[in-house]
């Protein structure tokens, strides 16, 4: 097992070194000059040049990618061009909305997903199944926005229940942060629990023709204590992956929702960001988003060789 997490927390670090070399390389191809966007097209041309020195800008691109590395090594990310604070204090505040949702979007996916997954499989070929794979096929077939925007018409503004956009801030309370989150997390979640719902109940079809299944039945356990007794831990390999790769887009792949939403998350400061061209914050987030994604893949990693003991023997 020592060698397995050794081997995993190796390629960690090889994938973050190469993700962001990637990332400082694309940024530096992006055309147009963060100095000459923040002072305008009336700039002196001396005037220009005395803020990109200040911004470091005239450096050149490998000691400017060394630094940045050094400081994200020490927790520092630099400085916002626009905002004039660091970039550590900005991800932090849109982090703090943008984690809670994913979170909560992942766990009404699952609520969601696992049982109907199992109905479906429980009872393949019969009405509830169709049922089932009818729905999924609508979720994913719709986007998520198109569900947002739905949902704030039946809730917000028919029902006057939820609130149909923005965050009040965690200090107002968590009951109030979670009303702002619940459209917002329920939109997200409605198309990844389609999806992993189809993943599920396909990988309990065919753990449930196994002979080890049969023999479960055949000493008198009914259907849905064979699957969860049984069928549903040798299915999560599949199940697992989908879930990894969920979390690290609801993260990541939430801008659509935190704008429809008005919500101040990582999503809508990137979008931001780049759209005033503050080059610094664009690569820290960047960077934090790509960490995320890689970290969450070496944890579903590691969930398949607890779930699955044959891993750890191969590795």
């Amino acid at each position: 097992m020592q060698r397995y997490l050794l081997r995993r927390l190796v390629s960690l670090a090889s994938s973050l070194l190469v993700a962001s070399l990637v990332i400082f390389a694309v940024i530096e191809i992006v055309p147009g000059d963060p100095a000459s966007y923040m002072l305008g097209l009336n700039a002196e041309p001396e005037t220009v040049a005395a803020l990109r020195d200040q911004l470091g800008l005239n450096q050149t691109p490998p000691v400017r990618y060394l630094g940045w590395i050094a400081g994200m090594a020490q927790g520092d990310f630099g400085l916002s061009y626009t905002y004039k604070v660091p970039v550590s204090e900005l991800i932090g505040q849109r982090l703090a909305v943008s984690l809670p949702l994913a979170l909560y979007a992942l766990m009404l996916t699952a609520i969601i997903a696992f049982p109907a997954g199992m109905i479906a499989a429980a009872r393949r070929g019969k009405l509830a199944d169709g049922a089932v794979m009818g729905a999924t096929q609508l979720g994913i077939a719709l986007p998520n926005f198109w569900f947002a925007m739905l949902l704030v018409l039946v809730f917000a503004l028919h029902w006057q229940v939820l609130p149909a956009g923005g965050f009040p801030g965690w200090d107002q309370g968590v009951t109030a942060g979670l009303k702002a989150l619940t459209l917002p997390a329920f939109a997200l979640a409605l198309p990844q629990a389609a999806i992993l719902a189809r993943v599920l109940r396909s990988a309990l079809i065919e753990t449930l023709g196994q002979d080890y299944i049969r023999t479960a039945r055949a000493k008198g356990l009914s259907e849905g204590q064979t699957i969860l007794r049984h069928a549903l831990r040798n299915a999560m390999i599949p199940v697992m992956t989908i879930l990894g790769m969920q979390f690290s887009f609801l993260i990541a792949g939430a801008i659509i929702i935190e704008n429809v939403f008005y919500l101040p998350g990582l999503g809508r400061l990137i979008f931001q960001a780049i759209t005033q061209r503050d080059l610094i914050v664009v690569e820290s987030v960047v960077m934090i988003l790509v960490f995320a994604v890689i970290l969450v893949t070496f944890l579903v990693d590691l969930a398949y060789a607890a779930i699955d003991p044959r891993l750890r023997t191969r590795a």
